[in-house]
């Protein structure tokens, strides 16, 4: 009986090996090499393919899927660099850091909530209750106590940091002078600055209205009605867009307001979004049934597909490469979108970065 049943073949059963033979066979004809100093998983790039075209989505593809990532999950990275050129800075449970491109990390201090300035010649961030600036060094600028500060903001011009404190919305010049409340009735969403030289200000209210106001002036340029719960809100690179990302859809604003487009997930939460820096295309992350897929705009393909939650997404300076925060895996997940198919990973982040729980992203800076 036990020979009879194996000789049978579940639906779609062959068809979907050799699909994955020929996604793994494609991979490795496309993989590139890596130097010895390279912390990221290298042996399992043909199989992180998989992971990168979501094998094919059928259900023998799904079960394909969750081995490739029970075997990435395995791997532990000696060490972390990175696939782009820039610095990233990182939260963990110990504090932040700053990464360079080549893995060497420096230890900040006790924050959290870290912002990069422009051009990361500083970073704003929280101890305890007070809003402090620091260098990249870790060296203190200057600070502002008992403000209960989080999600500190600095803007495109370096001259003003809004950030959230007991009170409400505040802004204060880049130097730690002249801060003022700007809105007690926001909500505890980070707010987002305009690129560009006014010092325009998006940001959330309780009643899930988002506001641009001219912080130099006071004036409101605009509002949106009410509607659910802003999770995050972030502005493209030109200043253009501006992406409102609710639990169960995405908003694309222009900058006057108006909607332009948006992404809606029926049955479905949308955990995780970003602008690609130079464009006005969107990565959108949405969990499904317990499985989460991650697509972008222009990129014909299923960036990214995993069992469990996806946290964050970060763009690359440069555009191409997508920083996947995979919590259900304890991983980061970096994806290339341009050119070739590439998935590299990085794991063991608690012990690189000296915490207990996966690290947050603050930011992906140039150069």
């Amino acid at each position: 009986m036990r020979r009879e049943l194996e000789r049978i073949e579940v639906p779609g059963e062959h068809e979907a090996r050799e699909r994955s033979w020929e996604l793994v066979r494609a991979a490795y004809r496309a993989r590139e090499p890596v130097g010895r100093r390279v912390g990221l998983v290298r042996p399992l790039l043909a199989a992180a393919a998989l992971v990168l075209v979501a094998a094919a989505l059928s259900p023998p593809g799904r079960a394909v899927l969750d081995a490739v990532r029970e075997t990435i999950a395995e791997d532990e990275s000696q060490g972390l660099t990175l696939p782009a050129p820039g610095r990233l800075l990182v939260e963990s449970t110990r504090g932040a850091w700053i990464v360079s491109a080549d893995g060497a990390k420096r230890f900040l201090g006790p924050f959290r909530d870290p912002t990069w300035s422009p051009h990361g010649l500083y970073v704003g961030a929280v101890r305890g209750s007070e809003l402090v600036a620091v260098d990249p060094k870790g060296t203190r600028r200057w600070g502002l106590p008992d403000r209960r500060a989080a999600e500190p903001r600095w803007a495109p011009s370096g001259f003003r940091i809004a950030y959230l404190a007991r009170d409400g919305l505040r802004v204060v010049a880049g130097d730690g002078t002249g801060d003022r409340l700007l809105d007690a009735r926001s909500a505890r969403v980070a707010p987002a600055w305009r690129p560009g030289a006014a010092h325009v200000l998006a940001y959330a209210d309780a009643a899930g209205r988002v506001t641009a106001v001219d912080v130099d002036s006071r004036r409101r340029l605009w509002r949106t009605p009410a509607g659910r719960r802003v999770a995050q809100l972030e502005w493209s690179t030109d200043g253009r867009r501006l992406l409102v990302r609710r639990a169960r859809f995405v908003d694309v604003l222009t900058a006057a307001g108006a909607p332009w487009t948006g992404v809606r997930i029926p049955n479905g939460v949308v955990t995780a979004a970003a602008f690609r820096p130079g464009s006005h295309g969107i990565a959108v992350a949405y969990r499904k049934g317990g499985r989460t897929q991650v697509f972008a705009e222009g990129v014909r393909r299923i960036l990214f597909a995993g069992a469990g939650d996806v946290d964050d997404l970060v763009w690359s300076p440069n555009g191409r490469w997508l920083l996947v925060s995979w919590s259900a895996a304890r991983q980061w997940v970096f994806v290339r979108a341009a050119g070739r198919p590439r998935v590299l990973t990085a794991s063991s982040l608690e012990r690189q970065f000296e915490g207990s729980e996966l690290p947050e992203i603050g930011g992906w800076t140039a150069p």
